[in-house]
């Protein structure tokens, strides 16, 4: 019975996050609407006044709110989930894929919402309600496992730092994955002259790409920890500490693409575009690492249960 709580937990905030992304993509059509035509004043009068007040910016920061609303409830929703999945299955609920998605999607989501709460950057809703939407929705539908004990060589306390290392380095990478794209987008419109629509609302290109830098120096560490905290496991489970398993493989690249993108920001002074790119192809090879490795290819690491 609790885990068809926890299930319905999940689809619940799977849902509500589709109606907190169709919010904020009002919000940003709201944004999209022309400014008001200027009419003349009297009869001949040279002098010119807005015809009606804009009312875009009102209408997009009411769906603003109900799209932060809407996730707030999702959140609690999902939250509700991963800790109902943990009291059915009497363990960490971090045993197979679908658990590792929700646990990582949920960190995602409370750190969209911290930035929203301490600093109001309800810019990034549409994106991060995007990411959650499909993500959430895939582990409902296709990830999803049943409540089964964890394997053999899961008992073990380093498992359980390994995979929250991993959850939130996960969340911080598809954060600053975001950021990336956004200043991919600001930059080009700020070069074809002045920016219109939701893109004004959002910080400048240059302030876009210090937040992506500062999300992902934050995130390498922990990802750092990750691989290091695994190897401590493998070495308990397995008897050696690293055997290029293949998530063990594709763990170590993604740790080098972001270690070359912080190398190149530091020493080099990449910024730009060059940057955004590199940054973006990590979260790429991370999803790859962990979706695509999980479900193509037999390894130690072979416990998404589907």
């Amino acid at each position: 019975m609790i885990a068809y709580y926890s299930s319905l937990a999940m689809v619940t905030s799977a849902v509500i996050y589709l109606l907190a992304m169709s919010a904020h993509a009002l919000e940003w059509a709201a944004a999209r609407r022309p400014e008001p035509a200027l009419v003349p004043v009297g009869a001949g009068a040279p002098a010119e006044e807005p015809a009606a007040p804009d009312a875009g910016a009102g209408r997009g920061a009411r769906f603003a709110r109900i799209g932060v609303a809407l996730t707030v409830i999702a959140v609690i929703c999902h939250v509700a989930g991963v800790v109902l999945r943990g009291v059915a299955g009497q363990r960490m609920p971090w045993g197979n894929m679908y658990e590792f998605v929700t646990s990582s999607l949920a960190f995602a989501a409370i750190f969209y919402l911290i930035l929203v709460l301490r600093r109001g950057w309800t810019w990034l809703g549409l994106p991060v309600t995007l990411l959650l939407a499909v993500g959430q929705g895939l582990a409902v539908t296709v990830f999803y496992v049943a409540v089964a004990p964890l394997v053999p060589a899961l008992h073990s306390v380093w498992f359980i730092i390994h995979i929250v290392a991993a959850a939130v380095a996960g969340a911080a990478f598809n954060v600053g994955g975001i950021a990336a794209i956004l200043y991919l987008i600001k930059a080009r419109a700020e070069k074809r002259g002045p920016v219109t629509g939701y893109l004004a609302q959002l910080p400048s290109a240059a302030k876009l790409d210090d937040f992506s830098f500062r999300v992902l120096r934050f995130a390498f560490p922990l990802w750092t920890f990750t691989i290091l905290a695994g190897a401590v496991w493998a070495d308990y489970a397995w008897g050696r500490f690293w055997g290029w398993d293949p998530k063990e493989t594709w763990s170590l690249v993604t740790w080098v693409i972001f270690a070359a993108y912080l190398h190149a920001r530091v020493t080099a002074g990449w910024k730009g575009a060059r940057a955004a790119w590199l940054a973006i192809i990590g979260v790429a090879v991370f999803w790859f690492n962990f979706i695509g490795i999980n479900l193509l290819v037999t390894g130690l690491h072979s416990y998404a249960g589907i």
